[in-house]
C-alpha cells in the first residue's frame, strides 16, 4: 500500500486557543470571540437573448458583527473605546483575531479593517449565582484579510 500523506493536519484546532489583538497589541483573556464570517449577495440578472433562466452574478460583500466576551475586571478599556466612539463618532482600529494550536504556534490570523464598537454590554448580576461576570463588545468592521493560515 502506498505511503500517503494528506494535504493538511487531520486534526482540527481546538477552538479555546486564541488571542485578540489591535494596534499592535496583545488583548489576552477573551471568553469567546463570535461572528467571524461574511456573505455576498447574488444578483439576477438576464438578456432578452438569454435562454430562460436568470443569470447570478457577485453582489456586495457584507461581514458578520464580531462579539468579544470576558470576565470584567478593574481594566475599562472595552468601555472606554466604546465611550469615545460614542462621544467623537471616531476611533476606528485594526483588529486580529489569531488562532493557534495546541503548542501556542500561530495558525490562521483574521485582521479586521476600521473596526469600531457598536455595542457595549456590562455583566448581567445575581447574589444566588458564583458566574463569572461577563462583558461583551459588538464590533462592526469592514472586511477581513488573512495574513496566515497554515
Amino acid at each position: 500500500m502506498p505511503a500517503i500523506k494528506p494535504p493538511h493536519q487531520p486534526d482540527p484546532y481546538s477552538g479555546y486557543n486564541f488571542y485578540v489583538e489591535w494596534n499592535g497589541i496583545l488583548h489576552a483573556g477573551f471568553q469567546e470571540c463570535s461572528g467571524l464570517g461574511s456573505t455576498q449577495n447574488a444578483g439576477e440578472y438576464r438578456e432578452g437573448t438569454d435562454p430562460p433562466t436568470k443569470r447570478k452574478l457577485p453582489g456586495l460583500v457584507s461581514y458578520s458583527n464580531i462579539t468579544l466576551r470576558r470576565g470584567i475586571t478593574n481594566n475599562d478599556e472595552l468601555w472606554k473605546w466604546r465611550e469615545n466612539v460614542m462621544r467623537t463618532g471616531l476611533d476606528r482600529r485594526s483588529i486580529s483575531i489569531v488562532m493557534l494550536d495546541h503548542t501556542g504556534q500561530e495558525k490562521i490570523r483574521w485582521n479586521l479593517s476600521n473596526c469600531w464598537p457598536t455595542t457595549w454590554n456590562g455583566p448581567s448580576m445575581n447574589a444566588t449565582s458564583d458566574e463569572t461576570a461577563i462583558e461583551s463588545l459588538e464590533l462592526v468592521h469592514e472586511g477581513i484579510s488573512v495574513d496566515t493560515w497554515s
